[in-house]
């Protein structure tokens, strides 16, 4: 089957590419002129120029393709123009599947993300069934997944395009080249820079076991339903803790009260928007997701779609191998 993967450069696109070829797809890969295709090296795939923002290069992308895994997305917490977020993940998730709808696929698996989820009060886990609202969503990045979700569901309610949507939790793993937020959160506890913490929690699933999950979507997904792909509910501090043993280190045991973390927060993001360059150590936003802890259950992929994530350890053990080379 000849499949089309946006983002197949990426973190989470690489490997799922990885994937779909063992699954013996043949696979197109989506890429920008600028992209780092150091995920793609050795592999079996082609490649093809092209960019959510121009409709014309996706008409071509599509062409001959029976499938699309539409994994790209502007994954930021911060960033100095908001537009670019909306540009790509809204409206360039807009132009795809508009191109998908004259393409006449068969099949698209979109990559939301837990962000577009609602909140359980307390440390109580959330699904695919917790109510969410637009004014729900904590800044631009989530917006504009919330938004582009919501999207992909109208098209393929209106046009009869047979779509499922899975929901990643906080991937970690090898290949993250970029790299992501939590990536770049692995990088500097095993290097011994995070000296403290604050109250907080995410649900660590390995990049791979959500490729698998992809796959699972499009062979066994319900039409028209979402499903989350998640691992292991962790607090922060646990998180840290379970680093510092991997790599030998003392784990950072001063919990900050995220009040006192806030002016920092806005310092950082004034010295990366005067620089003009570079992500700020810390976000307004990340904090203001913090003050929930993210677990998420991964119930209903594990019945229906027979996905099944390895424990964390294994996940945050190769983050931390592949970061240190």
């Amino acid at each position: 089957m000849k499949t089309l993967v946006t983002g197949g450069s990426g973190f989470v696109g690489s490997a799922v590419v990885r994937e779909l070829l063992e699954a013996n797809h043949d696979v197109r890969v989506l890429v920008r002129i600028s992209s780092d295709c150091s995920n793609l090296h050795g592999l079996p795939v082609q490649r093809i120029e092209g960019d959510l923002r121009d409709p014309d290069s996706l008409k071509q992308a599509l062409s001959g393709c029976e499938s699309l895994f539409h994994v790209a997305a502007d994954y930021r917490l911060w960033v100095a123009d908001a537009s670019q977020l909306y540009a790509v993940n809204v409206n360039g998730t807009g132009n795809l599947m508009r191109a998908a709808t004259a393409a006449g696929l068969q099949r698209i698996v979109y990559t939301s993300s837990v962000a577009t989820l609602g909140h359980s009060p307390g440390d109580s886990v959330s699904d695919e069934r917790t109510p969410s609202r637009l004014d729900d969503m904590i800044g631009h990045y989530k917006r504009s997944k919330f938004l582009a979700e919501a999207l992909v569901r109208e098209f393929a309610e209106q046009h009869g395009i047979s779509t499922v949507i899975v929901n990643p939790s906080t991937p970690v793993g090898p290949r993250d080249i970029k790299p992501t937020p939590t990536g770049r959160m692995i990088r500097d506890a095993a290097s011994g820079r995070i000296p403290a913490f604050v109250d907080t929690g995410l649900n660590i699933v390995h990049v791979d076991d959500v490729a698998v999950g992809h796959r699972l979507a499009f062979e066994q997904g319900r039409e028209g339903e979402r499903y989350v792909l998640g691992g292991t509910d962790m607090s922060l501090q646990e998180i840290l803790t379970k680093i510092a043993e991997i790599v030998g280190r003392s784990p950072p045991r001063i919990k900050l009260p995220r009040r006192l973390v806030y002016p920092v927060a806005y310092v950082a993001q004034a010295w990366s928007r005067l620089r003009g360059q570079g992500d700020p150590l810390l976000t307004v936003e990340g904090l203001r997701m913090a003050e929930h802890r993210m677990y998420f259950s991964s119930a209903k992929a594990e019945k229906e779609l027979g996905y099944h994530p390895r424990p964390a350890r294994e996940a945050l053990v190769d983050a931390v191998q592949w970061f240190q080379g």
